[in-house]
């Protein structure tokens, strides 16, 4: 018995060496990385006090791999270069003399190329969006690219699966690319029908545990769909049904947009940029880019970000617009957890006498980073920043207008996992028309929201406050 007490006492003293030493390598690490001092206070915090969990939380989310490339600049040269010609065979468009600068930004650092001409429709609900996908797809004649953080085996996602195996079997070209750890519930099987019907199906960065576990944090939440390189769909929505039918305590309100012109181009190099990452097949032939003449006035740039990137392209490109505002910034998001650059941003151009209005669900679908939302509530509202809580359901939207000449719909949420972490898409439309367009889907959700008043809100009970303000501490990691 003396003996196996001291085997114990040996173990739990080596255990507790080792968990120490691990511990302290991976702050080290964490400091070394010389990230944002907010978030690497963020790890030390958790890698402190939470024992056994932070490193495990810190393996699977935490290590950077910004440093990598997925693919070459030859490579994006080789994709860019049927867009590249038509962009410099198109006549001189104008764009805002007040957002040259932020047209400029993404064409420099994003390769975004602007094209003119082009024709849009907005859908905020999933069943119209839905509705008008499927009827493109089944005029389809040569292919089909589709792309979603989400394809669930439901009633919405088998309905758009059948559609897509019958244009295979008719000799259409499909390729379907499907975030890994978006769909990893859904079996195996409900891919390989589609596999099986000759559709090409992969999954982005796929997770092979324990190989590969920091791709856990850097996911593909982009929504694309191009058909016949003419119309393509982008936005917040994804494949199911709870687009559709919404959640347990109301609609489901959402926003995606549908294009037609040369702009299609840019969601098309997104689509095949990603399917050579994942199947390392580099398309580039010119029948994936035809001739379109022009469908009607947008001015539209397709901006991508990615987390392995040398700068945050959207997140930036934010910073211009906001502070390039003169009259009005309205935005609709799921989640609000703001980097510091775009919250001061906000707070300095509502100081400024800029209409600053965010408007986020009343009941969110994530309880954890609601409340980290909420935290940041008053203090932007203290600035003069007007918080609308949208009653109706759950707000999904992604969208931005400003001063009636800028406008966007895309998959970048308003928080540090879509601004640092995820790879996303936005179409940025620089014309009045379509400024207009998303303007009245802001002030028609307007009406179905409540306008926060601080002097109620800082009657909130405190143990609220001290969870928002916990799970702040926290923000830069969800």
């Amino acid at each position: 018995m003396i003996e196996l007490s001291i085997f114990n006492d040996i173990f739990a003293t080596t255990f507790h060496v080792l968990y120490f030493v691990m511990i302290i390598g991976t702050i080290a690490i964490v400091v070394l990385d010389n990230r944002q001092p907010v978030k690497t206070m963020a790890w030390i915090l958790v890698l402190a006090f939470l024992p056994v969990i932070g490193l495990v939380f810190y393996f699977f989310f935490g290590r950077s791999t910004r440093k990598e490339k997925l693919i070459s600049r030859k490579g994006v040269t080789r994709l860019t270069k049927h867009p590249m010609a038509e962009y410099q065979a198109q006549a001189a468009f104008s764009c805002p003399e007040e957002q040259y600068q932020l047209m400029h930004f993404f064409r420099q650092v994003s390769h975004a190329l602007p094209f003119d001409g082009n024709a849009i429709e907005t859908y905020s609900d999933g069943l119209s969006m839905l509705q008008a996908l499927i009827k493109e797809i089944g005029k389809a004649k040569h292919h089909i690219h589709l792309q979603f953080y989400i394809f669930e085996d439901d009633s919405a996602g088998r309905l758009l699966r059948d559609l897509l195996i019958d244009k295979a079997r008719q000799g259409v070209e499909v390729r379907l690319l499907y975030d890994d750890v978006g769909c990893w519930h859904v079996p195996h099987t409900f891919y390989d029908e589609m596999r099986g019907a000759g559709i090409e199906v992969r999954s982005f960065l796929k997770v092979f545990f324990p190989l590969f576990t920091s791709k856990v944090n850097y996911r593909n939440h982009r929504k694309i769909a191009v058909i016949d390189g003419r119309v393509a769909f982008t936005g917040g929505m994804n494949i199911a049904r709870r687009y559709i039918k919404g959640v347990p305590w109301g609609i489901w309100r959402d926003a995606h947009i549908r294009i037609e012109g040369k702009a299609v181009y840019g969601l098309q190099t997104a689509f095949l940029t990603d399917w050579y990452v994942v199947d390392r097949t580099l398309i580039t032939s010119a029948r994936y880019y035809p001739e379109i003449e022009t469908c009607g006035n947008a001015l539209i740039q397709i901006v991508t970000s990615n987390p392995v990137g040398e700068w945050h392209d959207i997140m930036q490109g934010l910073l211009i617009a906001i502070s390039s505002s003169r009259k009005y910034f309205y935005i609709q998001t799921p989640y609000l957890l703001p980097t510091d650059p775009i919250l001061l941003s906000l707070k300095t151009a509502a100081l400024a006498g800029v209409d600053v209005r965010i408007m986020i669900p009343m009941r969110a679908d994530a309880r954890i980073t609601h409340l980290g939302s909420m935290s940041y509530l008053d203090d932007m509202m203290r600035a003069g920043v007007k918080i609308y809580l949208y009653n109706k359901g759950f707000l999904h939207s992604k969208l931005m207008v400003s001063d009636d000449t800028l406008s966007t719909i895309g998959s970048t949420n308003m928080d540090f996992r879509s601004f640092e972490h995820n790879f996303e898409i936005n179409a940025f439309m620089y014309d009045s028309a379509s400024a207009q367009k998303i303007k009245e889907i802001f002030l028609q959700d307007q009406k179905d929201s409540i306008l926060l008043q601080r002097k109620e809100w800082t009657k909130r009970p405190w143990y609220q406050k001290v969870e928002e303000s916990i799970v702040r501490l926290l923000a830069p990691l969800l």
